[in-house]
C-alpha cells in the first residue's frame, strides 16, 4: 500500500540566501473504480482510508444504496495505481449496466469525462427537517478541525471533510488531495459507522461547488459549512434541494446563503439570498 505523504529534498530560498531542506507533500496516485470487471471511473486522488473511497464514491454516484450492495471489494496494487475492484449484488449490477458513465477526472474533478450534459444535473434527493445550530455550535465545529488534520498538518496540501454532531464533537474526518475525494471519503466512513447525517453538519476546507452540493445531498446531511466561498450553481442546487449552505466561515464568524432556518439568532438583515 503507498503512503499518503512522502518527504522529497528541496532547495529553500529566504532573504538571508538558499540552503538545503526538506518538505514532506501529499502523495497523488491513479484510483480506478471497476464493477463487476468493467472499468467505471478513474480519479486521482490520497492512496488512503481506500475503503471508505470506494464505499462513498459507489454511494454518492448513486451505484449503490447501501453498503450491502457490494457484494466483494479487493484493493489491487498496480504499478501505475491502485484498482478498487467491486462485486455488486445483482439488482445493483443490472442498475449500473443501465446508466454505466466513465470518468477520468483530475485531481478533485468530479464532473470531468460524463458523457451527457443533463447528467450533471442529474436530479438529487431534497434533505427536509434537520437540527437547527446555533452561530456558537458552527463556530466550535471549525475550531474542532484543524487539530485532526494531520495529514495537512504535515504537507499544507490537502482538503478536509468532516461530520459534525453537537453531543459528540467531530465524528469522522477524511482528508485527501482532492476535495471531492475527501467528502467521498467521509461518505464511506459514515456509511461504515451507520452514522446519522440529520443531525449534524458537514465541514469543508474547500470552496463549495455543486458537486459537492449534490453529494451533501446524498449523504442527507442539511447544513454545510465551508471556510471558502461558493459558486452561484452551487447555490441554487442547495437552495433546490433544501440544503442550508454556509461559506466563508472564518475565525471571526460567516456567512448563509441557502435555508437560513437552520442557523438559529439570525435576522433579515443577516442573511445573503441567492438569486435564481
Amino acid at each position: 500500500m503507498r503512503e499518503p505523504a512522502v518527504a522529497v529534498a528541496a532547495t529553500v530560498w529566504r532573504q538571508s540566501g538558499a540552503t538545503d531542506g526538506s518538505r514532506t507533500i501529499p502523495e497523488e496516485t491513479a484510483i480506478a473504480f471497476t464493477y463487476d470487471g468493467g472499468s467505471y471511473a478513474v480519479m486521482m486522488a490520497t492512496p488512503h482510508d481506500l475503503e471508505d473511497f470506494a464505499l462513498g464514491f459507489s454511494f454518492t454516484e448513486g451505484v449503490i444504496s447501501s453498503p450491502t450492495d457490494i457484494k466483494q471489494l479487493e484493493i489491487v496494487e498496480h504499478d501505475s495505481g491502485t484498482e478498487l475492484r467491486m462485486w455488486l449484488t445483482d439488482p445493483r449490477a443490472a442498475a449500473l449496466g443501465k446508466r454505466r458513465r466513465y470518468l477520468a477526472g483530475p485531481t478533485g474533478c468530479g464532473l470531468c469525462g460524463i458523457d451527457s450534459l443533463t447528467e450533471t444535473l442529474r436530479p438529487i434527493s431534497r434533505v427536509a427537517g434537520g437540527a437547527a445550530f446555533a452561530p456558537a455550535e458552527i463556530m466550535r465545529a471549525l475550531s474542532a478541525l484543524p487539530p485532526r488534520q494531520e495529514l495537512n498538518r504535515q504537507t499544507r496540501a490537502v482538503h478536509a471533510a468532516a461530520f459534525w454532531r453537537p453531543e459528540v464533537g467531530l465524528v469522522a474526518v477524511r482528508e485527501d488531495v482532492g476535495r471531492h475525494n475527501a467528502l467521498d471519503k467521509l461518505a464511506g466512513a459514515m456509511l461504515r459507522g451507520e452514522t446519522r447525517s440529520d443531525g449534524g453538519m458537514i465541514l469543508l476546507t474547500s470552496r463549495v461547488s455543486v458537486e459537492m452540493v449534490q453529494k451533501t445531498a446524498a449523504i442527507g446531511a442539511p447544513l454545510i459549512v465551508a471556510v471558502s466561498a461558493p459558486t452561484a450553481l452551487a447555490l441554487r442546487i442547495a437552495e433546490a434541494a433544501g440544503i442550508t449552505l454556509v461559506g466563508v466561515a472564518r475565525d471571526d464568524g460567516f456567512e448563509v446563503f441557502t435555508n437560513p432556518q437552520r442557523v438559529k439568532e439570525l435576522t433579515k438583515e443577516t442573511v445573503t439570498h441567492v438569486v435564481a
